[in-house]
């Protein structure tokens, strides 16, 4: 590979600027796109020689395209630094829409921002490496070679130029006027399809990210539901409640036997009694960035305003606000805003020794640290408290990191981040020994929060987001939601309570258990956690408050 390289950087190639453009618009539009083309196949309206003209014409369309771009971009001087950059771009762009399914939109760039160097890591394979060699090193070692030759005179290059342009703008627009009903048709019912196409894709997506998502700085804060208080005071007679809420990290519903799964992936929490399941509920989004702070922000995913919820308090803050205190214990990328202003609890450094390797933590760590963590808890603090635990999870695509090897029952087993190389079942079995692994978890905040004597105890778990593991021929997750699999959206939510809670609570409990099989989604979490921790506040949407859904007698 380095004595290709090295042989290239001996070879000149000389080419006029005309041919220059056409080359790199062939490399952009057809290389790069095999994937959107395919797509493009699958939903064509023609079979047989009319199915070909119509991917043909599409594949000419998108080369004249950026053939059209080219020639307002490149000029003998800056040809090859425009040329670099869109290869570049696309090269990075086409690995993940080719081989991993994955449509580039604001939310991925959302997601690319967000990224930490471990799940960064995560991505790198050998088949991401042969990727880059042949379709981003090798086309800007071959550009880098090239001579471009230039016209004697400029008004020759200007005449060449507009020649260019017109002949591409006639070839799309001749294209777009014979196709435009089927084209229509199909962007109409498929606006994703855009995000397919590299290196658009990137590039729009991150204008849009800059211009509706990314983070404003130095907003105020805004205030919300400061008329809140607590209905019930700690007394005597009442415990003070500990509520511990687990946010899950991409485990889809359709994963846990409790839900009907086929392989035993729920053996503890089975056994667990008491746990109410909830089979029916959906996502605020498809990836972390999204969700955690929708479903913390008391919006209502149609109504969910990014912008307003980086700058406004959220479920913890009126938590915070009455009383409660609240703490914020992480083993993943962070609580994406959602935690500022409350405690976010330091892990002691023994327990990192105990869990991580390569910067890289097991969530047995949030058990150890909520034991931890409680011990510190003098005897006669009576204050009611929220703990938020963030799960590493299921997060892909190393998921054969996420499991112990004792919790790895489901063999053969995908053991690389390369998963497009695995069998379908190898993916599916080393996803799976992640949700077994966070069975084991669970059922152990359960345990622990069973062994507490000075509460009335809750445990509340809700996942992020799902995951795709090949289905539809997409993995991962961040799919734009109107055209997500249910794969990514579908998600489990479970809940316990202790006798002392069942005891005071008991109607309660039972509306919530009447439940299980409700359609809910993350809207759900802050009106009715709010309710369970006995906090009154006009923010509260009684519509959405699961414990306001039956007829309770307190």
């Amino acid at each position: 590979m380095l004595n290709f390289l090295h042989n290239l950087k001996q070879r000149k190639i000389a080419l006029s600027l005309t041919s220059f453009n056409l080359m790199v618009a062939v490399w952009l539009g057809l290389v790069l796109n095999f994937s959107f083309l395919n797509k493009i196949q699958t939903l064509t309206p023609y079979e047989g020689f009319k199915a070909y003209a119509f991917i043909g014409a599409t594949a000419i369309l998108l080369i004249a395209l950026y053939n059209f771009i080219l020639q307002i971009l490149d000029w003998k001087w800056t040809a090859k630094f425009f040329s670099i950059i869109l290869v570049f771009i696309g090269g990075f762009s086409a690995y993940f829409v080719n081989s991993l399914g994955v449509v580039i939109s604001p939310d991925q760039i959302q997601n690319m921002m967000q990224t930490d160097s471990a799940e960064a890591t995560d991505l790198l394979s050998l088949r991401f490496a042969v990727w880059i060699f042949f379709f981003v090193v090798f086309p800007i070692a071959v550009i880098s070679r090239i001579q471009i030759g230039s016209e004697t005179s400029k008004p020759k290059i200007v005449l060449k130029k507009v020649l260019n342009v017109v002949a591409s703008l006639a070839l799309v627009g001749s294209l777009l006027y014979v196709f435009y009903v089927d084209y229509a048709a199909i962007f109409r019912e498929h606006r994703d399809l855009k995000g397919m196409i590299s290196p658009q894709n990137v590039i729009s997506s991150t204008l849009s990210y800059y211009h509706k998502k990314s983070p404003k700085k130095d907003l105020p804060l805004i205030h919300y539901g400061e008329d809140a208080h607590l209905v019930e005071e700690v007394s005597n007679q009442h415990m003070p409640k500990l509520m511990v809420l687990v946010v899950g990290e991409t485990a889809r519903a359709e994963s846990f036997s409790l839900n009907g799964y086929n392989q035993n992936t729920n053996p503890e929490l089975s056994k667990q009694a008491g746990l109410i399941n909830f089979s029916q509920v959906s996502s605020c989004g498809t990836a972390t960035a999204v969700s955690v702070p929708c479903m913390f922000s008391g919006m209502k995913r149609t109504d969910y305003d990014e912008q307003l919820a980086s700058h406004r308090e959220g479920l913890l803050d009126i938590a915070k606000r009455v009383g409660y205190k609240v703490t914020w214990i992480d083993n993943n990328s962070g609580c994406k805003g959602t935690c500022n202003r409350v405690e976010q609890y330091v892990i002691p450094e023994s327990l990192k020794q105990k869990w991580c390797k390569d910067d890289e933590c097991q969530d047995g760590m949030l058990v150890d640290a909520l034991q931890t963590y409680l011990k510190t808890i003098p005897e006669n603090d009576k204050s009611p408290r929220l703990i938020v635990l963030h799960q590493m999870g299921s997060h892909g695509p190393a998921y054969y990191k996420r499991a112990p090897n004792e919790f790895k029952k489901f063999v053969p087993e995908c053991a690389t981040n390369a998963i497009q190389g695995c069998t379908s079942k190898e993916l599916v079995n080393a996803y799976d020994n992640t949700i077994l692994y966070t069975d084991h978890i669970l059922s152990q905040v359960i345990d622990t929060l069973k062994a507490q004597k000075n509460y009335r105890t809750g445990f509340w778990y809700l996942s992020d987001h799902g995951e795709s593991t090949g289905e539809h021929g997409m993995y991962l997750h961040g799919a734009p939601y109107a055209i997500a699999p249910t794969q990514q959206t579908h998600v489990p939510m479970m809940m316990w309570f202790s006798d002392a809670w069942k005891n005071i609570a008991s109607p309660q409990i039972n509306c919530l258990t009447q439940q299980s099989s409700a359609t809910l989604s993350q809207d759900n979490l802050f009106p009715s956690m709010l309710s369970l921790l006995d906090i009154q506040t006009r923010v509260i949407d009684q519509n959405i408050n699961m414990l306001k859904q039956c007829s309770l007698r307190s």
